[in-house]
């Protein structure tokens, strides 16, 4: 007869080493499913939130205009003024991640341009006499410096 100590190490069974590999196949698999998805998820959300950055700023600078019927004088200064919550720099430079820059501030034009951490440029454009405006972006900065380079749409 057996000892309760011999039945139960009988009954006792652990996992097979190709069990085990089997699940962290599954578990492989399983992230390399998931782990684009995330990062593709990440990307558009710094997008759209660099993109709602530039939208607000956009926003100040429309308010600017209304108020002075011209962008003319909407630089740094003004534009903080307007919209404190935004970092504003000057344009002629790409801006850095966080910032809009006022790159033409002159007359009926207006362009401003915002880096997302994915590192795309996302700008915003006044068309001249028209109550319209463009939108754009590039991962490229001087694809989108010019109010008519800002154009391909969000």
């Amino acid at each position: 007869m057996f000892t309760p100590a011999q039945r139960r190490g009988d009954e006792e069974a652990g996992f097979t080493l190709v069990e085990l590999m089997v699940v962290i196949l599954i578990i492989g698999i399983l992230i390399a499913i998931a782990l684009p998805t995330y990062l593709g998820a990440r990307t558009r959300a710094q997008n759209r939130a660099a993109q709602s950055e530039v939208r607000s700023a956009y926003v100040a600078a429309s308010t600017f205009y209304a108020a002075n019927q011209t962008y003319t004088g909407f630089d740094v200064t003004a534009a903080q003024q307007a919209e404190p919550a935004v970092t504003w720099v000057a344009g002629g430079a790409p801006p850095a991640l966080g910032t809009v820059a006022i790159e033409v501030a002159v007359g009926d034009s207006v362009l401003l341009i915002d880096k997302s951490k994915s590192g795309t440029y996302w700008c915003i454009a006044q068309v001249p006499g028209s109550p319209l405006n463009q939108k754009g972006g590039d991962a490229t900065y001087t694809n989108v410096d010019t109010t008519a380079e800002c154009n391909q749409g969000w």
